[in-house]
């Protein structure tokens, strides 16, 4: 699984960012404090058809089931 730092990006960064990692395949886990960005992290995931979690606050995870 890839990590992204993506603390102090202002959306829609950490969702491009994340996009990027997704295309190189496997599940990504995203930090990002913007307040934004679980939302736009939930809505790439949902266009690409991947589960979406929030593990905590400011830390989020996008892949496969499972992944």
């Amino acid at each position: 699984m890839r990590s992204l730092d993506a603390r102090g990006l202002r959306c829609p960064w950490p969702a491009l960012r994340a996009a990027r990692a997704l295309r190189e395949g496997g599940a990504v886990e995203i930090l990002a404090d913007d307040p934004a960005a679980a939302r736009e992290l939930a809505a790439l995931a949902a266009v690409q058809g991947l589960e979406f979690l929030v593990i905590d606050t400011d830390r989020y995870r996008i892949g496969a089931g499972g992944s």
